[in-house]
């Protein structure tokens, strides 16, 4: 059986229908003091496809809560991504996105964390801010109705971490290699884009 990991995480922040934009969302989310969460697990069923993947797709399920169309919207479909090519040199995404419906309506969430070495140390930022848009329809292709930015505490961080879950293991030993084999993978993602920033600054490079 393969080694799988899964975990659960909870983003919320800002969001506004009638906005396309992420910020002027989150702006506008904040004024009228309306939020968004998602309530996501994700789910890695084999560890090591995964990691060979190039774009490291897993699947995702949960639900959304956002007043002004509902609460505990079960999400029917989902999409994972961590550190997938961003399609520009440097860029690396992390990708959440859930199909639901509301009202009678199809919408489907469309999230990314956008991973980079901007001017200064934003791996804290850059890993835990989701810039979100939601669409009509089944896809990220549909017209865009809302737009928010969905963010990650350290309480909710912790939070996470707490939920690491290993499926396939048959003992302890296996379950503690496979969340070190997804920790390393996941800090050497990290440090192959942060990494040089951290090398200029202790002057070793």
């Amino acid at each position: 059986m393969s080694l799988g990991i899964e975990f659960d995480e909870t983003m919320t922040g800002p969001f506004a229908l009638g906005e396309s934009d992420p910020e002027a969302g989150r702006a506008r989310g904040e004024s009228a003091g309306t939020q968004l969460a998602m309530h996501a697990t994700v789910r890695i069923p084999d560890l090591e496809t995964f990691i060979a993947d190039p774009r490291h797709t897993g699947g995702l399920e949960g639900r959304v809560d956002f007043a002004p169309l509902g609460m505990g919207l079960t999400a029917r479909a989902g999409v994972f991504n961590l550190f997938a090519p961003g399609g520009e040199a440097g860029l690396k995404l992390m990708v959440y996105e859930l199909a639901f419906d509301a009202a009678g309506e199809s919408f489907y969430l469309a999230g990314r964390k956008e991973v980079r070495d901007d001017q200064g140390f934003d791996v804290w930022s850059d890993t835990t801010t989701l810039f979100t848009t939601l669409h009509a329809g089944n896809d990220a292709t549909g017209a865009v109705r809302g737009a928010g930015v969905l963010g990650l505490g350290a309480r909710d961080l912790m939070d996470l971490l707490s939920t690491v879950r290993v499926t396939g293991a048959t003992s302890a030993a296996k379950r503690a290699a496979t969340v070190a084999r997804f920790g390393t993978f996941f800090m050497g993602e990290l440090w192959d884009t942060y990494g040089p920033e951290l090398l200029r600054r202790h002057g070793g490079g």
